[in-house]
């Protein structure tokens, strides 16, 4: 499928509201394949934006699974930055997008608990992990942070935002011999994730701390700081630790910087602390779509 060229216009979007209704007197300035872009935008925020969060973790239909698929399928679409851009920085779609990132974290964490039971319930642990169908990407994401960090075996390692299946911990500590700490704010999901360990051996390698940003700083310094990409909120996760960590501190976070992607992405709404250095970027390679972000804590 070809890239398109379509950028925003002065006036406004798409001539539609959040209802997805025409606006009077405004007139589309898009092609066909983008206002289907945004009619399957508008579908999926009306099939997910009145359910609670626990109607999306416990939904035992495949129905949400066929919208979690869909909406993979639109962001990976091959459309170009500043029609991206124009359907991005659009106050119109703001409510949607706020329900979609929403409705994707939340059932990321499904597929996540679901497989962390499936482990704990399987004779061979290590292979059922492996079987997880994200498995490369965190595989390839995690090389990327070991060597991006200039970590060595030994060094640790904190992960704010582990989940019910903390994968990047999982693979750090057992392949390149890190020691780690998980913080993860829901009891249940923190709970899990310590059985989930304890099955898989690694009890004495992986500490999971029931908290969020202000637990930090802890009272061992790690080499590395990660910030999963579902931890919110963002800004007042980076304006905490902008303000306690020590100088000299590495970070590392993992952003959508392609097209549609970006929808999932909440980096882009803010800048940084001025605390913070980036000091290396590492752009995705296939299967992963993540670029991930290095910084420093230069001044107090």
């Amino acid at each position: 499928m070809n890239a398109i060229q379509i950028y925003k216009p002065a006036t406004s979007v798409y001539g539609t509201d959040i209802s997805g209704k025409h606006i009077p007197g405004v007139s589309y300035s898009t092609g066909d394949f983008t206002e289907k872009i945004i009619g399957d935008i508008f579908e999926i925020y009306s099939s997910i934006k009145d359910l609670k969060d626990e109607e999306i973790l416990r939904d035992p239909s495949n129905h949400l699974r066929t919208i979690f698929q869909r909406l993979d399928h639109l962001i990976a679409l091959n459309i170009y930055d500043k029609s991206a851009e124009a359907i991005l920085y659009d106050s119109v779609f703001n409510l949607a997008f706020d329900a979609i990132t929403r409705f994707r974290s939340l059932y990321t964490a499904k597929l996540e608990i679901e497989h962390a039971h499936s482990i704990l319930e399987s004779r061979d642990p290590w292979k059922m992990l492996t079987n997880f169908n994200y498995i490369s990407n965190y595989l390839k994401l995690s090389l990327t942070e070991f060597q991006g960090a200039r970590l060595k075996p030994g060094d640790s390692v904190v992960f704010l935002g582990s989940g019910p299946l903390p994968l990047t911990l999982i693979v750090l500590c057992h392949w390149y011999g890190l020691k780690g700490i998980g913080i993860e704010k829901e009891p249940d999901r923190a709970e899990l994730s310590r059985k989930v360990l304890e099955k898989l051996g690694l009890s004495g390698q992986i500490e999971i701390i029931n908290g969020d940003q202000l637990t930090l700083p802890l009272k061992t310094r790690p080499e590395l700081i990660m910030i999963a990409a579902q931890a919110e909120p963002k800004k007042e996760i980076f304006n905490h630790l902008a303000k306690v960590l020590p100088v000299g501190t590495k970070l590392s976070y993992r952003i959508y910087e392609k097209g549609l992607r970006r929808l999932l992405d909440t980096f882009y709404l803010f800048e940084l602390p001025e605390q913070f250095e980036e000091y290396l970027q590492v752009q995705p390679e296939p299967p992963v779509n993540n670029t991930v972000v290095f910084v420093t804590k230069e001044v107090c």
